[in-house]
């Protein structure tokens, strides 16, 4: 009998499609953090520490915020927001409303690393998304993506 039989479910369309899915995003973050490192010298998970600051309402998040949106452990984001810092480019503030809760900030040197680095990764979304894919198909696969991350 033939692993790729369509009784084993290895061969499953939904297991081949998860695993596309996996390969696909491992394949383009890889590549995108070697160019960031060696345009940039910034790691992949800094740019996106950087970038989830900047889009926040305020330019700061707790550090829960943080770990959640870049799907890290609470100590492996700890770790990470204390390598930023170092390199100055994000400070730890007291939250005014609760003295037990810490906000992370985007310093003016992270929005200029940051800026620097959009440079870079839009010019790699050029060409590593929309050279391959339509107008069309990049709506698909957003309204796609989007709702595989909703909440059920």
């Amino acid at each position: 009998m033939s692993l790729q039989s369509s009784t084993c479910p290895s061969g499953d369309e939904k297991v081949k499609l998860f695993g596309l899915l996996l390969e696909t995003n491992a394949r383009l973050a890889r590549s995108l953090g070697a160019q960031l490192e060696s345009e940039c010298d910034l790691p992949l998970p800094w740019f996106e520490v950087l970038l989830q600051l900047r889009t926040s309402s305020d330019g700061r998040l707790k550090m829960s915020q943080i770990a959640d949106a870049i799907v890290h452990s609470t100590g492996g984001t700890t770790r990470l927001i204390d390598r930023i810092e170092e390199a100055g480019l994000v400070e730890r503030q007291l939250c005014p409303t609760d003295r037990r809760a810490v906000h992370v900030a985007i310093t003016p040197l992270g929005n200029a690393k940051l800026d620097e680095a959009l440079g870079v990764h839009l010019d790699y979304l050029d060409d590593h998304l929309a050279s391959r894919l339509s107008d069309q198909e990049r709506g698909t696969l957003t309204t796609l993506l989007t709702k595989l991350n909703a909440p059920r």
